[in-house]
């Protein structure tokens, strides 16, 4: 540890060195494309991201995470080395869309988002919030509590862009059936993807990427996890904690969470330092997946840290040993 320099822990040399664990958890994860055995997939997937974070000089604790019994990197869980100098907030997701990897379905990712200690947005026994995301241009001019076709109305004299032109992401999920013919009604366009919440998120918030915005109701750790990156590309995410489940209804009453407010991005993550690394395992929007050959594994990840809104997409190609294959 003490022959890693200090500015391995700042700026875009920090997060090239974090690429290091969403690649290897994008690895690790590949062999389970299409094997339909995700609880493998996602053990196999955080073990890696662990192994390669207690090689950076760094100690987290894990805001959000995995929420299965047992598994590395979940919820409360502390990674890394307690003497490190730097101390983080993390949300990750090993595989985002493991359900979806495992069936061989695009978008799936490996993804973890860094601030400093205290600056994550703890979401509590909340495992779902409603987004809404929209570019740079828009931040802090719509009201996310408005009714959809008011934002799309808002959004599209914003970006000078007739509402039928416009185009949002929707997970494909059967609670977002009014939602999608709402959008419709409104003449927009909607983009409907099975898995992907960080994808659409991201692509919501960077200009021209062919997403408008994001709406809908996902995952909390999904949505701290782009509020991160999003923090950093000067976009704008809002969101409000809405409980789906009985039980998760019960939990978050328990704990007295506020349901009603819409959390703007400058609320989620308080802090401008941020850090952000994801790595294809299937290809889907953002980047390519992970392809093997009998004497490489390439990647591709997409990395971001602010201040600054800097980012990078970086393909890797790592040798492999032919007993590896």
């Amino acid at each position: 540890m003490e022959s890693i320099p200090k500015t391995l822990c700042e700026g875009p040399i920090f997060v090239y060195a974090l690429r290091s664990v969403t690649e290897a958890a994008a690895r690790a994860a590949y062999d389970g494309i299409g094997r339909g055995d995700r609880p493998s997939v996602g053990r196999a997937a955080a073990e890696a991201m662990v192994s390669e974070l207690s090689q950076l000089p760094v100690y987290g604790h894990v805001v959000v995470g995995e929420g299965e019994t047992g598994w590395r990197m979940s919820t409360g869980d502390t990674v890394g080395d307690e003497g490190a100098g730097r101390r983080f907030d993390i949300a990750v997701d090993p595989v985002e869309g493991t359900s979806y990897l495992v069936r061989g379905m695009t978008n799936a990712m490996a993804v973890i988002a860094l601030a400093p200690e205290g600056t994550l947005f703890d979401p509590g026994p909340a495992f779902y919030m409603e987004k809404f995301v929209v570019p740079p241009a828009a931040k802090g001019q719509i009201d996310p509590a408005a009714p959809v076709e008011t934002k799309l109305k808002a959004l599209s004299r914003i970006l000078d862009k007739p509402v039928s032109e416009l185009t949002v992401y929707v997970l494909e999920k059967p609670r977002h059936r009014e939602l999608v013919e709402r959008i419709h009604g409104a003449g927009a366009r909607v983009a409907l993807y099975p898995a992907g919440d960080v994808a659409g998120a991201l692509m919501a918030a960077i200009p021209e990427s062919g997403v408008d915005a994001l709406m809908g109701t996902g995952g909390c750790r999904e949505g701290l996890i782009s509020a991160c990156a999003i923090k950093a590309l000067g976009g704008e995410f809002s969101a409000r904690l809405a409980p789906q489940l009985a039980t998760e209804k019960a939990a978050v009453a328990r704990a007295r969470l506020d349901t009603r407010t819409w959390h703007t991005v400058d609320d989620l993550v308080t802090s401008d330092e941020v850090y952000f690394s994801a790595t294809g395992v299937t290809t889907g929007l953002l980047f390519e997946g992970v392809e093997r050959t009998r004497h490489c594994e390439k990647t591709q990840s997409l990395l971001v840290a602010g201040p600054g809104g800097w980012r990078q997409l970086l393909t890797t190609f790592h040798p492999l040993d032919r007993a590896e294959v």
